[in-house]
């Protein structure tokens, strides 16, 4: 399989020729929009078993010598991050606000939604401008604001991106320069839908509704409308994006979230199957080959249900070589930015159910640190979590997530404890717009200075 990575490496290189309940901030003296919002909701926890024709991918064997490659350098600091939310960035009052509060609760490192569902948060790019900031005069650049109000202050500013989450199922982009209506064939199609949409052009606008449809029916494991990760359209325009971010704005690192499929039984599009058949025929006897392809005609789940072991890891090595376009890009346009991604804390279960292989991202130095989205309540699993994470190559590139917005106050201060007691770099909060608009009412005052006093303080 080493041979067809560096295949897959190849190709995608010719054709190449972004969790939690939405909450508000403090209102800005200026209207905003009354555009709706989607939710910002957490992956769910339980594992997603496979599609029943393709058994699971053995586990990543464990790391007996971790190694931290030499071009990997850990932060000294205790790393103490916070999620910002979209949100939080649609007029200038409101970020200097969040800011002010972060820096003087004693955080360090702000970690800003500036691609939420496909729209941007910045000036310029490959996107169209979110419809958050309609109101908020074309002069006003949130990403900009963020990193002025955070210099003077002290605070490292990473982009924090959802890579293929692109949409809402609940309301769909109409702008007609976003992805979803302008590039529909990106879009990951679910194993159910295969057939059916096998013979519609993804340029219907039948395409497109139905798979909002489908993911408004299952909102609780899927979030919205994703792109493929193995479409190599979908690879361009993120090292695009990042691009242009990374030439126009002076940022401490990169955060990248969604940077998974949605789901096992996900993507079974008509390029997806057809690059699968083409990274496959080469290994198939021509007989079998032909046998395949006939049967494709009618049916095109036939390559990956010939083959589903081999299908897993395709679209594992997809999401790799994104993955590695990226933060060789970052690097190379920033020496020395830190390269981040928010994963599922399970290592073993994001890479066989999200073929989200973050250990192996880690060993191999394509990461500087990743942020495990450890949200429960239970601390026992959270500690599990972590600890897990923090044995593939150390507690130094790990920051530990925690989900404040599902646990009490005292559990958010023990779930710090916790990290630090496993030898974790850091923590991030999620979310610094929940902490304002409800932590209130969860630790009985002003819940970012309450939870730095409980555990900064002699620090």
């Amino acid at each position: 399989m080493a041979a067809k990575g560096k295949w897959l490496g190849s190709l995608l290189t010719l054709w190449a020729l972004g969790g939690c309940t939405l909450v508000g901030v403090a209102p800005p003296p200026a209207p905003v929009p009354e555009a709706p919002v989607e939710v910002e909701v957490p992956p769910p926890q339980a594992p997603v078993p496979e599609p029943a024709v393709a058994p699971p991918v053995p586990p990543a064997p464990p790391v007996v010598s971790p190694v931290i490659p030499p071009e990997v350098v850990e932060d000294p600091r205790e790393i103490r991050a916070l999620w910002v939310v979209r949100t939080a960035l649609i007029h200038p009052d409101s970020i200097r606000n969040m800011v002010q509060r972060a820096a003087n609760a004693g955080f360090n490192t702000l970690l800003v939604q500036v691609r939420g569902r496909g729209d941007a948060f910045y000036r310029g790019g490959p996107e169209p401008r979110s419809i958050l900031l309609e109101r908020a005069g074309q002069d006003f650049d949130p990403l900009a604001t963020v990193i002025r109000e955070a210099r003077a202050r002290g605070l490292d500013v990473h982009a924090w991106v959802n890579i293929h989450l692109v949409s809402s199922a609940v309301t769909l982009p109409t702008d007609p320069g976003h992805l979803v209506l302008r590039h529909p064939e990106w879009l990951a199609v679910p194993r159910s839908l295969a057939l059916e949409l096998a013979s519609v052009e993804p340029s219907a606008p039948a395409f497109v509704a139905r798979l909002a449809a489908h993911a408004r029916e299952n909102i609780t494991r899927v979030e919205g409308l994703y792109t493929s990760p193995t479409h190599p359209g979908v690879a361009d325009h993120v090292v695009a994006i990042w691009r242009h971010v990374l030439m126009n704005y002076e940022l401490d690192g990169v955060h990248l979230d969604y940077i998974r499929y949605a789901a096992p039984d996900y993507d079974y599009s008509r390029a997806t199957t057809r690059a699968f058949r083409d990274w496959m025929a080469a290994d198939v006897p021509g007989s079998r080959r032909e046998q395949l392809d006939r049967a494709a005609i009618r049916d095109p789940l036939a390559w990956p249900d010939a083959f589903p072991v081999e299908f897993g890891e395709f679209r594992r090595q997809g999401v790799t070589r994104l993955m590695e376009r990226v933060a060789a890009e970052s690097r190379s346009l920033r020496p020395g930015i830190r390269v981040t991604a928010a994963v599922f804390p399970d290592v073993a279960e994001a890479r066989r159910d999200r073929f989200q292989d973050w250990g192996a991202w880690l060993r191999d130095g394509v990461l500087d640190a990743v942020v495990p989205m450890s949200y429960t309540s239970d601390e026992a699993r959270y500690r599990q979590q972590i600890r897990g994470a923090t044995a593939v190559v150390g507690g130094g590139r790990v920051w530990a997530g925690v989900g404040i917005y599902q646990t009490t106050f005292q559990g958010a201060v023990r779930k710090v404890g916790i990290a630090r007691e496993e030898g974790a770099a850091g923590f991030a909060l999620f979310s610094y717009d929940w902490a304002v608009a409800e932590g209130g009412r969860v630790s009985g005052g002003v819940y970012l200075d309450d939870l730095s006093r409980q555990v900064f303080t002699g620090r």
